[in-house]
């Protein structure tokens, strides 16, 4: 295998300092964090352009830029419908969601929780929400280290600690506004490195349409699976649902997306901001499943898993840049700094958040019960602390990132099993007044077993695929380009029908986070209504503020005509 030289070594140095030298100069620069209102929410100032693009690369992390493209070159296509449920998902967020969190004008997302239910449910959704995020940085974070041991052979535990200090040191001392900056810079690089993939497999294998048709030929282009199994993997129904209901938990009620969104002086910037977020992911999304077609039309005679060249399909692309790019210095580490910036952009928006939640729903409060007030030097001392801390951990829990399996599902069965039960939550707060602490928790609590039950219960059922062949490969275990597709014969089992796993255990992935949204809604809405008429209450009389838009222009002309 080819490996890297001092120019590309260069390259991905050069990109690194740049980071940090954001980090640097918004330290220097601007309000230089005398406010802990300037270090997480940017005194609100930020335009919409960089916090549209900051919101589409801190989800499209490392974890899409390799999991995308090797979910395409394995499985196939149909992956790319999830596309369309992101867009049905939008408005909601816009337009439900995001004015809710407006008006409270708060930090910490669960400050809603506060006003809303109480501190109970405050301090359980905060702390889902940590271990949802720790949980998703650590597969973040052994991405990138993928991706360099693939191709240079630096060990996975001197990458995993080279990046972590990197985005820890510029989101530590540069806040919220080195993170967003920083994101703008760092999606230019993913977008070459992704562009880099499909141009040279075009040129090579003599243009896109060539591409389509060697996919065609292997079974990998699929959009009509419409089964209703939910055991299944990847079907219209369990895309759009659990595409859905994924987005909507990611920025209706996320602390990292929400507070990047608060750095938007008015909810109307914020909405526009969401709006050109979903058709950058939208694009982005849709070129890295076309890579995954480019890399399948460069090994569909030789699949390098299979050839033991590779232990791992999200290695997929680090080596086929590599195979195809070597011989130009200076262009695979661009290609590397690309995938360094996907992971550099999310981690440093959870160090940032993390720190923020840990703040204001933590320690803030242990102050208050106190008598006392943290003075804003110490909440900014006390924040880059906690940065530090945060990163610190994001590192340490990158090593859990290899027992997790593959990138993709492994980032979306995190999303799903932590992030539904909170958002059913967020969604029992803002559109029903019914809704009350007791219920809040119970619900909260029962879907979060149950969804850590169902997502990483064990043992579960291999996932089948289409056939892959290594008949193309020359005597050392590399491709052969001539080698055709129609020579081989591929097929494709869509579902796995060995009763012998538990039911629960075979449901597909992209149920986790629709079905912890409805337990978590359905229970806490039904545990309220009984709790309330258990002690003979009525619901409580809530600010208009604390819900959607559409349900507070009700109570509030309820009110106005009960006064009346």
């Amino acid at each position: 295998m080819a490996s890297l030289v001092a120019a590309d070594y260069a390259v991905i140095a050069v990109t690194l300092i740049i980071s940090s030298g954001i980090g640097v100069y918004y330290w220097l620069t601007g309000g230089k964090q005398k406010s802990t209102e300037e270090y997480y929410l940017a005194d609100r100032s930020m335009r919409v352009a960089p916090v549209a693009i900051g919101l589409t690369v801190s989800y499209l992390s490392a974890v899409s830029v390799l999991g995308v493209s090797s979910e395409n070159y394995v499985y196939g296509t149909q992956y790319a419908v999830i596309n369309l449920a992101y867009g049905l998902a939008t408005p909601f967020v816009a337009y439900f969601y995001i004015p809710v969190f407006f008006k409270l004008g708060t930090t910490s997302t669960f400050e809603y929780m506060q006003k809303r239910f109480g501190t109970a449910a405050r301090l359980a959704a905060s702390f889902a929400f940590l271990l949802q995020l720790l949980l998703y940085s650590g597969v973040v974070l052994f991405a990138p280290a993928l991706a360099l041991e693939a191709t240079t052979g630096i060990s996975t535990t001197a990458s995993v600690i080279g990046i972590g200090l990197v985005c820890t040191f510029y989101s530590t001392i540069g806040g919220i506004k080195a993170v967003l900056i920083t994101d703008v810079f760092q999606s230019l690089l993913m977008l070459i490195a992704i562009i880099m993939v499909i141009v040279t497999a075009a040129v090579n294998h003599g243009g896109l349409d060539r591409i389509w048709e060697i996919a065609q030929e292997g079974s990998r282009i699929e959009f009509d699976n419409i089964s209703v199994d939910p055991t299944v993997r990847h079907t219209w129904w369990s895309l759009t649902f659990g595409g859905f209901f994924t987005y909507l938990s990611l920025y209706g009620g996320n602390q990292v997306q929400v507070q990047r969104m608060l750095t938007i002086g008015d909810v109307g910037g914020a909405q526009a901001a969401l709006w050109w977020s979903w058709l950058l992911t939208s694009v982005m999304s849709l070129s890295l499943c076309f890579s995954g077609l480019a890399i399948y039309a460069n090994y569909h005679g030789c699949d390098p898993l299979t050839a033991g060249r590779i232990n791992s399909n999200d290695q997929l692309m680090p080596l086929y840049v590599m195979d195809m790019l070597s011989d130009y210095p200076g262009v695979p580490g661009l290609f590397i700094a690309g995938i360094f910036s996907a992971g550099l952009s999310t981690i440093s928006a959870t160090v940032n958040s993390l720190a923020a939640v840990v703040l204001e729903d933590f320690i803030k409060p242990v102050y208050r019960v106190r008598g006392k007030e943290i003075t804003q030097t110490g909440s900014i001392i006390v924040s880059k602390l906690l940065a530090i801390v945060v990163g610190l951990a994001c590192i340490a829990l990158a090593f859990m990132g290899r027992y997790l399996g593959g990138l993709l599902q492994a980032a979306l069965t995190i999303f799903g099993v932590v992030g539904g039960p909170v958002f059913g939550l967020f969604t029992l707060g803002m559109f029903t007044e019914l809704g009350n602490q007791r219920g809040a928790v119970i619900g909260l609590l029962a879907s979060l077993v149950f969804s850590l039950w169902m997502g990483f219960g064990q043992p579960k059922p291999p996932i089948p695929r289409p056939d892959v062949t290594t008949s193309g490969c020359n005597a050392t275990g590399y491709y052969v380009n001539h080698v055709e597709s129609e020579d081989f014969h591929f097929d494709l089992q869509h579902n796995n029908d060995d009763d012998s796993y538990f039911y629960l255990y075979r449901i597909s992935y992209m149920w986790y986070c629709p079905l912890g949204s409805v337990i978590s809604f359905g229970v806490g809405l039904f545990a309220s209504w009984i709790s309330n008429l258990i002690l003979g209450k009525e619901p409580k009389e809530l600010h208009p503020d604390l819900l959607t838009p559409m349900k507070a222009s009700r109570v509030r002309r309820r009110r106005l005509k009960t006064t009346t």
